[in-house]
């Protein structure tokens, strides 16, 4: 069967149903592919160079919610703070300093994720659950009126040890459970297109799918 952006983006839709977020990740393909996906449907895209995403946002349809999924530097927020409908990646106080600051010179407000450390692997970014609690309790966080703290994302272990991957994502749903009510979250997003199905089972309602929507990325 013929490779198909369309008949992946509808398969996933049928799977996941309206629970679940489906961000179709497209960071290095061509907008061609971002608009076949967006007349299957598709509204959410993830992207990981702002540069490239505000280059996409500005001549694809203006429906669309960009994601930045990818680690932020403080410097290049300005640049995407008008559009950016969810940050996937903070990691620190600082970060959050900077969204809130370029969001209210847009006069609007930015939802973010906070990303916690679940892997084993070094590459991976995010904070430990101590770090994150106190940058939840801070006066600093608290005087913040133009950014939403609206969850948490973490990225497991990437290996073949599914038992592994279990444990990382229960760590962070249960996590997620004892932040949930007090910080009124709504978004637990973890799981790719390699073990996006063990993060369903643990509650994931975000999922972020590259490869098995778009094919195999080309870095060249």
């Amino acid at each position: 069967m013929a490779f198909s952006i369309q008949q992946n983006i509808k398969s996933f839709q049928d799977e996941l149903g309206t629970e679940v977020c489906l961000v179709a990740v497209s960071k290095t393909k061509p907008e061609s592919d971002l608009l076949e996906a967006y007349n299957a449907g598709q509204r959410v895209f993830g992207e990981n160079k702002i540069q490239e995403m505000t280059q996409k946002q500005e001549s694809l349809p203006k429906d669309i919610k960009w994601h930045m999924i990818g680690h932020v530097q403080t410097n290049k927020v300005k640049y995407m703070a008008s559009y950016v409908d969810l940050v996937h990646a903070v990691h620190k106080l600082k970060l959050l300093k900077e969204l809130n600051k370029r969001a209210k010179e847009h006069n609007r407000v930015i939802d973010c994720l906070l990303q916690i450390k679940i892997a084993e692997e070094d590459t991976k970014y995010g904070m430990s659950k101590d770090q994150a609690i106190d940058l939840l309790e801070s006066e600093a966080y608290k005087n913040m009126a133009n950014i939403n703290v609206k969850g948490l994302m973490g990225m497991a272990t990437f290996t073949k040890d599914e038992a592994q991957i279990n444990r990382e994502f229960k760590f962070l749903k249960d996590f997620y459970d004892e932040l949930k009510s007090k910080h009124k979250f709504e978004i637990l997003s973890m799981g790719m297109s390699g073990d996006y199905k063990i993060a369903l089972n643990y509650g994931s309602n975000m999922v972020r799918i590259g490869s098995s929507i778009f094919g195999e990325r080309n870095y060249n």
